[in-house]
């Protein structure tokens, strides 16, 4: 049995980042950028105003208030995308609307809410000092500047940018496609009646899903009975795939035969049992040459190994930088004793608590897949710790981003 670290540096050296494609911008969000993005343009191309108004010379406008206005003679009228015709000269100025060119001779735009039509002219009632209300060519991106490092994830501000400067297509990540194989004889498809003795195959769709939140690709190999061949057979069908999870048979039964066909000549074996609760019975090797991990097949214990090492594996191959949920420290409501040697992952809701967060606790059965979805946090409690007392602070990891939208309801 090795620890939770040891397991986890594992299976991350077990993967690298796929390699690159080229997607449509739109098909880029949220994958990671594999190239660096330099701008083939200045944003804006050029001086332009910043709001309605008129473009004059600064010196024309000296002087100019409510009860002294200065009055220019209004040679053009410049839209958003027309190119001025005309250079501003002394007493001269330009209707000119937000995000128009700048004529040449301007040096300033002096609102329209400071002026007033007069015929042919307009009345100035304020002195506008120079470059005001004026965006400067390449203010926001520079000519040749490198605008998005690769390693970003694109968002839908960097999917604005990219098209601002020209770029449909760019170089992303790949997704990679991740199988799933679910075991047991027990077990039934989700749209057929269970016989007696039989449950629904809950574990291969939250496996599903929880590998397509992570941008990858899942790919559902269906239900492996327990006997050899037909593991094999399923095994055989998920070797295309880039990762390869299985749930359940790799406990100490007599059926469990995940571990052993990851023992036999062309896989390997590099784990099983992990010091954790739950998810001891875990393990990871290769099955052809894919990277394999088979998780126990208890719902809840599932998940909680899918977030603690293949969610990190998942990113690392998405090229992800930061491979990790966030973690909060939060005061628990009451004790816990756990055995020494082990970590320990609890299913928890967490809250806001004025500046702080407070933890109340679900049910922790492993079986029990109602206490996924009513949680929002695992607290980790270390190998070290025999005990938490109540009102104590724990390391709570997050696994959604309920915290951010808002109250969450109670159990």
């Amino acid at each position: 049995m090795i620890s939770v670290e040891e397991a986890l540096n594992k299976v991350l050296d077990a993967v690298s980042p796929l390699g690159l494609e080229k997607v449509s911008i739109l098909d880029a969000l949220g994958r990671v950028l594999g190239e660096d993005v330099f701008a083939g343009r200045a944003i804006p191309p050029n001086d332009n105003s910043a709001m309605d108004g008129y473009a004059i010379r600064t010196e024309d406008s000296r002087g100019a208030s409510p009860e002294n206005p200065v009055r220019l003679d209004v040679i053009e009228e410049i839209p958003a995308g027309a190119i001025p015709a005309k250079a501003i000269g002394q007493g001269e100025a330009a209707r000119i609307m937000t995000g128009a060119p700048l004529p040449l001779g301007a040096d300033t735009v002096v609102r329209l809410e400071d002026t007033r039509k007069d015929g042919a002219r307009v009345l100035v009632f304020a002195a506008t000092p120079k470059g005001r209300n004026i965006r400067r060519a390449g203010e926001d991106v520079r000519q040749g500047e490198k605008v998005i490092p690769r390693g970003e994830i694109i968002r839908p501000a960097e999917v604005g940018l990219l098209a601002s400067l020209g770029r449909s297509f760019v170089l992303v990540h790949q997704r990679p496609l991740v199988a799933i194989v679910a075991t047991g004889s027990e077990l039934a498809e989700i749209d057929e009646a269970p016989a007696e003795g039989k449950i629904v195959n809950s574990n291969s769709y939250a496996l599903a899903a929880l590998v397509r939140e992570c941008g990858a690709v899942p790919l559902q190999i269906g239900i492996a009975r327990d006997s050899r061949k037909d593991l094999i057979a399923k095994f055989q069908a998920a070797l295309r795939a880039d990762l390869i999870i299985s749930t359940g048979g790799v406990s100490v039964g007599d059926y469990d035969l995940v571990k052993d066909i990851m023992k036999e000549a062309g896989n390997r074996m590099q784990f099983w049992q992990v010091a954790m609760k739950p998810g001891r019975p875990l393990a990871f090797g290769a099955l052809g040459g894919v990277p394999a991990v088979g998780l126990p097949g208890n719902p809840a214990s599932s998940m909680i190994c899918f977030e603690q090492f293949v969610r990190p594996a998942i990113l690392k191959m998405l090229g992800h930088a930061n491979l990790f949920r966030r973690t909060v420290q939060a005061r628990i409501e009451k004790g816990i004793e756990k055995q020494r040697g082990i970590r320990q992952f609890i299913r928890v809701l967490i809250r806001r608590d004025g500046d702080g967060y407070a933890v109340v606790m679900g049910d922790n059965d492993s079986g029990m897949l109602i206490s996924m979805a009513r949680a929002n946090g695992l607290v980790i409690l270390p190998e070290a710790a025999t005990a938490v007392g109540p009102g104590e602070l724990v390391t709570v990891q997050l696994i959604d981003d309920s915290l951010e939208r808002g109250p969450v309801p109670e159990f």
